[in-house]
């Protein structure tokens, strides 16, 4: 059975970058809502039995009932993306990168303002809801992108890239305290980001 991550901060301690209101509604409500769709859908798929979310998303396509696919796609990537989202947030978190990940960002992007500006411009550019991703593979490259929906890069080319940093624009994530100003909410979540979190998350997938 898949369970929400357990949050290590109170519902206010984003403030002011992230309102009490909405991570309650956030957290509570939506990550909540995929995380039950998700186990009374794979409740009814005895090949899921026992696997990660990883590679369910990574295997879709075995899930042969076409509504069930859809179904364990929208909320099992709204139940990995959200656990992401969540882990990777913190107040008073280190607000750059360091490390090896920083000279992966220095090496491909040529600085971390530089990677900010990308993934900023992703994530204010995603057409509706969706996301924007930092990820990593296997040998250490990173990657930025953007998806529709709850989509993650776990869902193309073989889920190779594995998403470290993932910034939600549904609007149920910033709307109620910047309406439709989605750019100053993604201004802010720069400022609640863990970049200790995320670098751990590059190491686990690269090893570096």
């Amino acid at each position: 059975m898949f369970e929400q991550i357990k949050l290590t901060y109170d519902f206010n301690a984003l403030e002011p970058y992230i309102d009490t209101l909405t991570m309650e509604t956030h957290y509570g409500k939506h990550h909540a809502a995929y995380t039950n769709n998700l186990n009374a859908a794979v409740a009814k798929l005895p090949e899921l039995a026992g696997k990660d979310i990883e590679d369910i998303l990574r295997n879709l396509e075995v899930i042969a009932d076409p509504a069930l696919r859809t179904t364990v796609r929208n909320n099992g990537g709204g139940f990995y993306n959200h656990n992401l989202y969540f882990a990777i947030l913190t107040p008073g978190g280190s607000k750059t990168p360091t490390g090896s990940l920083l000279e992966k960002i220095n090496a491909e992007f040529g600085s971390y303002e530089a990677l900010r500006e990308k993934l900023s411009a992703l994530a204010n550019g995603q057409f509706g809801s969706g996301w924007a991703w930092l990820s990593a593979d296997a040998e250490g490259n990173l990657k930025v992108s953007s998806t529709p929906n709850q989509d993650n890069p776990l869902m193309g080319d073989g889920g190779k890239f594995i998403p470290i940093l993932g910034i939600d624009v549904w609007e149920h994530a910033y709307y109620l305290k910047y309406k439709n100003l989605r750019a100053e909410y993604v201004k802010a979540f720069f400022e609640v980001v863990n970049w200790d979190e995320v670098a751990a998350r590059y190491r686990a997938v690269s090893g570096r």
